[in-house]
């Protein structure tokens, strides 16, 4: 399969490709690396990004960025920050996608433990986590040509130690349980799923 991993630099997305590259083709995509280089809050860049790689059997995202900062001085301008990245940019990677993906193709997205159970600081990504849920669930039922659609939804991992803080008292993940996490929406065949990892 051809694959485009967004996101491909970073500590989960690394992990994915080296896990599948020996098997398919990986196009590495990152805002400041990789074989392509895209910013998912730019709708024209992601339109960019597939003329460059034309067409494609699935898209994994490990990206998107939230604010993490107290509720009681948190602004819009800094909300917008997980709304335009992890939200929209990922919807955009699927509005766009679908019309480049092949039949029978899968998008995997990622969302996040927030979305169930919140923490102090964190009110940005658990909106965007679940608004990321609610859009696969819906997207699953109309996308054409058996075109798939699924979510990783991790907690804080192993490899991310300076995020343990954030999150007292959840049992860090293993890579491998994530990197698992996203063959099974890839390999696999279920749709309109959250696949967690917590």
């Amino acid at each position: 399969m051809k694959i485009i991993i967004i996101g491909a630099s970073g500590t989960i997305g690394k992990h994915v490709a080296g896990s599948l590259e020996k098997e398919h083709e990986i196009i590495r995509v990152g805002s400041k690396s990789g074989d392509i280089q895209a910013d998912i809050t730019s709708p024209a860049s992601i339109e960019n990004l597939f003329r460059q790689t034309g067409s494609f059997d699935a898209l994994i995202s490990t990206a998107g960025d939230a604010y993490f900062g107290p509720f009681k001085t948190m602004t819009d301008k800094e909300f917008s920050i997980g709304i335009n990245s992890k939200l929209m940019g990922q919807i955009n990677l699927v509005l766009i996608g679908q019309h480049h993906i092949n039949p029978k193709g899968s998008f995997t997205l990622i969302s996040g433990v927030l979305t169930e159970f919140p923490v102090l600081s964190g009110a940005n990504a658990s909106a965007a986590n679940g608004a990321v849920e609610a859009f696969v669930r819906a997207a699953a039922i109309e996308l054409d040509n058996g075109v798939r659609i699924n979510a990783v939804s991790p907690t804080v991992v192993e490899e991310s130690p300076a995020y343990f803080p954030y999150f007292p008292g959840h049992i860090p993940a293993t890579m491998k349980q994530v990197v698992y996490a996203y063959h099974k929406s890839v390999l696999g065949a279920g749709t309109g799923q959250v696949i967690k990892v917590y």
